[in-house]
């Protein structure tokens, strides 16, 4: 008692020391004796390291990570969107709970098509009706069964933060001056992302209307979020920004809890999220395609080995613009097209040195704001928790709920506006993925732990929209089967293919010679800013932890 006491102290005295400092800075790679946690920004990474240190496990440092990335990670952390959770405990018990956001009672399928049956520009992006119903908050009070702190004790950091504001960094200056138009063409109401002047390096942002929302939450647990005053500030925002979300959407929103997607990749076990997340299935497709292919013989980016992984790729995002949806509402044949036989057909016409071609040649621009977060964990005891969350676009909908201060998502977009029409990532759906009321909108987001010898070997996940599923799959191959480190691994260039458009995408720092090698195969290559921003967690054989926070933003790494 006296111990959890004094845990209790130095937790309450840690925060406020955190919100005060501006001189923070990232710290990308650590290996620890114990435990770490690595997420989108410092001071949320010291959020979960304090619950640690205080006696906290692994889904205590989520929680708490997560709600602190909510408060100082505004353009993706949130309590206005949705995500998945996976974990594996000690005693070998498994978790996944899907929170993602679900379409309100009111949508209907061509709610964001005009009269001539044609996508209007925008509308299922920003504002109030491109948002479905917020599921962050329901799932992180599930995970808290999970948890040996109370929620009042996980969330204090983050009402902390956002009451006495933090430093801003240069990259979030950045971010938020490029998104203030669009904060006050869609927000009636002053809200905290915009000033007098621009933003920059060190300038404290205090959120003190969101602070009285995670207030409400602490307090009333769901009902602080879901019913009462701040469902009545989101159903009032609804009304006057011509929204369709209701009270009674809100009240009746439930996270679920789902079987943990596994299979076998070499002598590992993967675990990922299954449907409404196309992540884990795409993910289990693309290794299972490559792992007969021996990709390892023929070297790191070795201009095979591309087309290999590059063509898996391909077919991966075919099946998903053809059959992935909701599985609680449509029909998804996943154990067909997982089958080994399956996968083996689809691999099989392959050329080697020949480019592969993606029909239909109809596609849009694919967009490249990717805003969402990831966050790994492992605990001193060997409990493992992978968490995606995201609002979709940078900043969501950039519809602040006025008086309650959070932005919402724009997850409408990530339904089949109309089939065969690209959404804001250029990925394409069809009927299974449509616009009905409650149901989950396709996602890419793939938090994963790979187990060795039935315990956790690798964490790992990314933002990245549809760059997502193809990020985390080359660095389990990078580690798996190239035998990279863990640094490289997560920070080498990587490379993207989507079906549609039928273009490889490759960071600015790819190298000349692997363009040129891709080229004259046939491929048609897009040079493009960073794909992706991986947490990745290794546990090595003399039982020490490597984390390893991605060299593309402020993400940070932390541990004992």
């Amino acid at each position: 008692m006296l111990r959890a006491f004094f845990s209790t102290i130095a937790i309450l005295i840690v925060f406020p020391v955190l919100a005060q400092e501006k001189n923070y800075s990232s710290q990308k790679k650590i290996i620890v004796s114990k435990a770490a946690v690595v997420s989108a920004h410092p001071l949320a990474s010291k959020v979960g390291l304090a619950m640690l240190k205080a006696g906290g496990n692994a889904m205590d440092a989520a929680i708490a990570t997560q709600l602190a990335l909510a408060v100082v990670f505004p353009s993706a952390g949130n309590i206005g969107g949705g995500g998945y959770t996976i974990a594996h405990f000690k005693n070998g018990r498994t978790l996944a709970i899907d929170y993602r956001e679900t379409a309100p009672s009111k949508a209907q399928k061509n709610m964001f098509l005009d009269s001539a049956g044609n996508p209007v520009k925008g509308l299922s992006l920003k504002g109030a009706l491109a948002s479905g119903v917020p599921g962050a908050v329901a799932g992180i009070i599930k995970s808290s069964n999970f948890a040996r702190f109370p929620l009042s004790r996980l969330i204090a950091p983050a009402i902390t933060l956002a009451e006495k504001g933090f430093a801003i960094t240069a990259a979030q200056a950045v971010s938020l001056n490029s998104n203030r138009a669009d904060f006050l063409k869609f927000n009636a109401s002053p809200i905290p992302f915009v000033k007098d002047s621009l933003w920059k390096r060190g300038d404290i942002l205090i959120q003190p209307d969101l602070a009285q929302t995670l207030k409400r939450i602490r307090d009333k647990g769901l009902k602080g979020f879901y019913e009462g005053e701040t469902a009545a500030l989101i159903e009032k925002e609804m009304k006057r920004s011509h929204g369709i979300i209701s009270r009674d959407d809100l009240k009746k929103y439930q996270p679920v809890t789902r079987k943990l997607l596994s299979f076998p990749y070499k002598k590992l076990e993967v675990l990922s999220m299954p449907l409404s997340s196309s992540g884990g299935l795409m993910l289990q497709q693309m290794l299972k395609m490559v792992e007969r292919k021996n990709i390892s013989a023929m070297g790191f980016q070795s201009p095979a080995a591309m087309q290999w992984m590059i063509e898996a790729e391909r077919r991966s995002f075919a099946d998903r613009a053809f059959y992935l949806g909701d599985n609680d509402m449509v029909k998804v044949p996943v154990m067909d097209i997982t089958s080994d036989s399956y996968l083996e057909k689809l691999i099989a016409d392959v050329q080697p040195g020949i480019a592969g071609k993606s029909l239909p040649s109809q596609h849009g621009q694919v967009h490249v704001s990717e805003e969402t977060t990831h966050l790994s964990i492992i605990d001193k005891d060997g409990n493992a928790v992978s968490i995606t969350t995201t609002l979709n676009d940078s900043y969501g909908s950039t519809l602040v709920i006025a008086g309650a201060g959070f932005i919402m998502n724009n997850e409408m977009d990530d339904f089949s506006i109309k089939e065969g029409h690209p959404n804001m990532y250029g990925a394409i759906g069809n009927a299974a993925n449509a616009i009905s009321p409650g149901k989950r909108m396709l996602s890419s987001m793939t938090p994963t732990i790979v187990l060795k010898n039935k315990k956790p070997y690798i964490i790992v996940g990314t933002p990245g929209g549809t760059t997502i599923p193809t990020s985390v799959f080359q660095t389990l191959v990078n580690l798996v089967d190239f035998n990279l480190s863990a640094e490289d691994a997560v920070n080498m260039p990587k490379f993207h293919h989507q079906w549609l458009p039928d273009t490889v995408d490759v960071e600015k720092d790819f190298g000349k010679e692997k363009i040129q090698a891709l080229e004259k195969m046939g491929y048609k290559i897009r040079v493009r800013t960073a794909i992706g921003r991986t947490e990745l967690i290794i546990v090595n054989a003399d039982g020490t932890i490597t984390a390893i926070a991605d060299k593309r933003g402020d993400d940070d790494a932390r541990g004992l």
